[in-house]
C-alpha cells in the first residue's frame, strides 16, 4: 500500500486519541533517542552507540527512539544510508553512491534501488531509512557530495523523490536530510550560511519540497546554522516553511548528537525528535513545559506527528528475513546501477578495448582498492567488493596484466610502452573526502579522515604528474576517475585519449567498469555536474568559515551567466553508438509543460540516451539563469531504432520567487525550450512557447 500523506492522515484520529491519554512525561519520551545521555559517561554512551560485540560499529543495529509498546506505539528504528543499509557486517548490498546514481538520470532505477534498500532495512528490524540525502553542493569540494545526486536542484529533487517512493513502498519510513544548507563538512558544526531569499527558495529548498510532495515520512535537520540560527532550532525553516507552507505531516528529527543544543529553542522551533540520544529533551523538556517555556500544545503536536507516522507504517507492514540482504537480485541491481552511472567523458578511438588484448597495463593504487566511498555514517559493509583490477582480470582472463601502483614513474613508462593499452585508475578515497567528525568531538564515531577537499578540486599532485609524464606514451590510454564529485581535468586531459568517470561505483563497480571498458555494456551515464577549465570559475568557499554567503549562481548556471565555456558541460556523456535528436515540439497540457522530440540511434550498437529539457529565461524581466534543466527522460534504443520521446515538467518549475510579494510568479513571455544530450548549445535543438 502507498503510505503517503493521504493514507497516513487516516491514523490522525487514532494518534490523537493515544496522545490524549498520555502523561506529559510519556509524550516527551516519544521525542528522543532511547539512550539517556544526561547521566552517563561518554565512554558508556559510545558503547551503546557503537556496540560492544565483535564487528561493532556505528549503526550496526537499528537505533531506537521513543515508542510506548504498552500503548500500542512501537519505537522508531533508524537505519542509515544512502548507498545501502549501514547495519550489519559483510552482509548488506553496497550500491553506487548517490552521485553515481544521479549520473544515471534514471528515476525509475532509483525507485527500484529504494525497494531493495527498504527490504534490507526491514530484514534488520528497522522501520526508518535515513539515507535520502539531497543537499546541493554549492562547490564540488564539499566532502559529502558523494551522498547527493548532483549540482542541479531539479535533478536532485526528481531522484530523491524516487528513492522516497521506493523505500516507502516497502513500508519503511524515508527520512530526507539534511535540512537545510548543509554543504560544508569541516565547518558544519559552526558555520552560519546566509543567502538572499530567491537563492533560498529557488536553489536550496525546492528539492526538499519535491521529497515532501512525494510523501516522505521524516525530515532530518542539519548541524549548521542558517542566518545565525541553528537549523535544528529554526522556527522559520521547520515550522513556517516545512510544516505550514509545505503542509508536511511527518516528523522532524535532529541530526545526531549535536543537532540540538538548546531545549527551549529546539522544541519551540519545531524540532520533534532529538537523535540519537536524550540530552536536551527528556527530563529537561518536561521541566521546560512545567516552567512555561514550552507550551504543551507543541509537545502534543510533536507526539501526534510521531505516533501518526509510525502507526501508518506499522499497519500491515511487509516482512522480510535476512535472505533479501545482499541477495543476488539486489547485487545485480547494484551492478546495473553502476553500468548506467559510469560516464564516458572522452574517447578518441580507444574504447571499447578488444577482449582479445594480449598485454594490458593497469596503473594506480586505486585499481586494487575497495573504492566504494567514504567511511563515515554512510559506510556500508558488503560481503565483498569487486575492485577495478579484479573486474579487469576477470573480463580478460587470457591477457597478461601488468600492474603498477603508479609510484615508480620509470616502471609505468616501461609497462605503458610495452602494453597494448593502459588503464589508469586515479582519484580519491575515504581519506580524501567524506564525512568529517574531528577527534575533539568524539573518538571512534567513524573510520574516516574525510572532510572537504580543502586543497583543491584536482587530482593529487603525484597523479597529475603520472598522467602528464606517461599518459601519451601509449595511444590506447584510458583514465578512470574515482571520486564523489567533479574532478578537475585541465592539467592532463590532453595527455590521454579516453576518460571514464566511475564515481564510487559500489560493490560490483569493478565488474561494471570492465564491462564498459571491453564493450559488454554501452555507457549511458551523464555528468550531474559541470567540469570547468579553472576552479576560479566556481564559487569560492572557505571550508573553515563561521560565516559563508551563498550566491544565486553556482555550477553550470554560473558559467553560463558569466559567458564562460566549460571543459565538459553539465549533462554530458558519450556512448559507443551515436544519437540524433530532432523535431522538437512543446505544448501546455493542464499544469504541465510537455515537450516531444524524435531520438534516433544512428550507430551500430544498442544504447541509452538521456533527453534533457532546458528552459531558457533570456526574455525574463528579472535576473534568471540563461537556461536551466527542467526535465529529463532516459531512453534505450536498438541500433537503428527511432522513437518519439516525451519530456514533461510541471509549470511550477518555470516560476521564479518574488521576495517582495512572497509568492511564486510564472512570467508571461516567450520561453525558449532546448532539448538534447547535454547543457551545451551544440548538443541541443531549440523550440519555444509563449506562456
Amino acid at each position: 500500500m502507498k503510505k503517503d500523506k493521504t493514507y497516513r492522515m487516516t491514523f490522525d484520529e487514532k494518534a490523537r486519541q493515544i496522545v490524549g491519554e498520555l502523561s506529559l512525561e510519556e509524550k516527551v519520551s516519544l521525542m528522543a533517542g532511547n539512550i539517556d545521555a544526561t547521566s552517563m559517561k561518554e565512554s558508556e554512551i559510545m558503547e551503546l552507540v557503537l556496540g560492544t560485540e565483535e564487528g561493532a560499529h556505528y549503526n550496526v543495529k537499528p537505533y531506537e527512539a521513543g515508542g510506548l509498546p504498552d500503548k500500542g506505539v512501537p519505537p522508531m528504528k533508524f537505519a542509515d544510508g544512502p548507498r545501502g543499509v549501514v547495519c550489519g557486517n559483510n552482509q548488506t548490498t553496497c550500491f553506487p553512491v548517490s552521485m553515481a546514481r544521479g549520473a544515471t538520470f534514471n528515476p525509475a532505477l532509483e525507485e527500484e534501488i529504494g525497494h531493495a534498500i527498504g527490504q534490507e532495512v526491514r530484514a534488520f528490524g528497522g522501520n526508518l531509512f535515513a539515507g535520502v540525502c539531497i543537499n546541493l553542493p554549492y562547490n564540488p569540494g564539499w566532502g559529502r557530495s558523494q551522498e547527493t545526486y548532483g549540482e542541479e536542484t531539479y535533478q536532485i529533487g526528481r531522484m530523491g523523490a524516487s528513492l522516497v517512493k521506493g523505500v516507502q513502498s516497502e513500508d519503511i519510513m524515508a527520512c530526507v536530510k539534511h535540512y537545510a544548507f548543509n554543504d560544508m563538512e569541516n565547518a558544519r558544526f559552526k558555520v552560519s550560511v546566509t543567502c538572499d531569499q530567491r537563492t533560498e527558495q529557488e536553489v536550496y529548498l525546492p528539492h526538499f519540497k519535491d521529497c515532501v510532495d512525494a510523501g516522505c515520512a521524516s525530515i532530518m535537520s542539519s548541524y549548521n546554522r542558517y542566518n545565525g540560527v541553528q537549523c535544528g532550532h529554526h522556527k522559520y525553516l521547520l515550522s513556517q516553511v516545512l510544516k505550514k507552507e509545505w503542509d508536511f505531516d511527518g516528523f522532524v528529527m535532529s541530526d545526531f548528537c549535536w543537532g540540538v543544543l538548546d531545549t527551549v529553542e529546539a522544541a519551540n522551533g519545531g524540532q520533534d525528535m532529538e537523535m540519537l540520544w536524550t540530552q536536551f529533551f527528556g527530563p529537561r523538556l518536561v521541566q521546560a513545559v512545567k516552567d512555561g517555556f514550552v507550551p504543551e500544545s507543541r509537545i502534543d503536536d510533536a507526539a501526534v506527528r510521531i505516533v501518526r507516522t509510525i502507526l501508518a507504517f506499522d499497519k500491515d507492514h511487509k516482512e522480510y528475513d535476512m535472505s533479501v540482504v545482499g541477495s543476488k537480485e539486489h547485487i545485480d541491481l547494484a551492478k546495473r546501477a553502476a553500468e548506467e552511472a559510469i560516464t564516458l567523458v572522452k574517447n578518441k578511438n580507444v574504447l571499447p578495448l578488444d577482449k582479445g588484448i594480449k598485454k594490458l597495463a593497469v596503473v594506480g593504487k586505486l585499481a586494487d582498492a575497495n573504492v566504494i566511498g567514504d567511511q563515515g555514517s554512510s559506510w556500508v559493509r558488503p560481503p565483498y567488493v569487486k575492485t577495478p583490477l579484479q573486474g579487469i582480470k576477470e573480463a580478460v582472463p587470457s591477457a597478461e596484466i601488468l600492474y603498477s601502483d603508479g609510484a615508480d614513474l620509470d616502471e609505468v613508462k616501461k609497462i605503458a610502452a610495452e602494453a597494448d593499452a593502459v588503464i589508469y585508475v586515479v582519484g580519491y578515497n575515504h581519506d580524501d573526502e567524506g564525512e568529517f567528525i574531528s577527534s575533539d568531538t568524539t573518538d571512534n564515531y567513524t573510520g574516516s579522515i574525510g572532510g572537504d577537499r580543502k586543497k583543491g578540486l584536482g587530482l593529487h599532485d603525484e597523479d597529475v604528474k603520472l598522467l602528464q609524464e606517461t599518459g601519451s606514451i601509449n595511444e590506447k590510454s584510458v583514465v578512470v576517475l574515482i571520486g564523489g564529485n567533479m574532478i578537475m581535468m585541465t592539467d592532463w586531459i590532453d595527455k590521454v585519449n579516453s576518460v571514464l568517470m566511475a564515481y564510487y561505483p559500489g560493490m560490483e563497480g569493478g565488474t561494471a567498469l570492465a564491462e564498459i571498458i571491453f564493450g559488454d555494456v554501452n555507457p549511458s551515464g551523464k555528468l550531474p555536474f559541470v567540469v570547468p577549465y579553472k576552479e576560479e570559475d566556481l564559487p569560492k568557499v572557505d571550508w573553515e568559515a563561521t560565516d559563508q554567503y551563498y550566491e544565486y549562481y553556482h555550477g553550470y548556471t554560473r558559467l553560463d551567466k558569466n559567458n564562460v565555456k566549460p571543459l565538459i558541460p553539465y549533462g554530458f556523456g558519450l556512448s559507443y553508438t551515436t544519437f540524433k535528436i530532432s523535431d522538437p515540439s512543446v505544448a501546455v497540457e493542464g499544469d504541465e509543460l510537455v515537450a516531444k522530440v524524435t531520438v534516433a540511434n544512428t550507430g551500430g550498437r544498442d544504447g541509452g540516451e538521456v533527453v534533457q529539457l532546458y528552459a531558457g529565461f533570456e526574455n525574463s524581466a528579472v535576473d534568471r539563469p540563461v537556461r536551466q534543466l527542467r526535465g529529463f527522460e532516459k531512453v534505450f534504443l536498438k541500433a537503428g531504432e527511432s522513437k518519439v520521446v516525451t519530456v514533461k515538467t510541471p509549470l511550477e518549475k518555470l516560476k521564479y520567487y518574488n521576495p517582495v510579494e512572497r509568492k511564486w510568479v510564472l512570467e508571461k513571455m516567450e520561453y525558449p525550450i532546448y532539448l538534447g544530450s547535454s547543457e551545451a548549445l551544440e548538443d541541443l535543438v531549440k523550440t519555444q512557447i509563449t506562456l
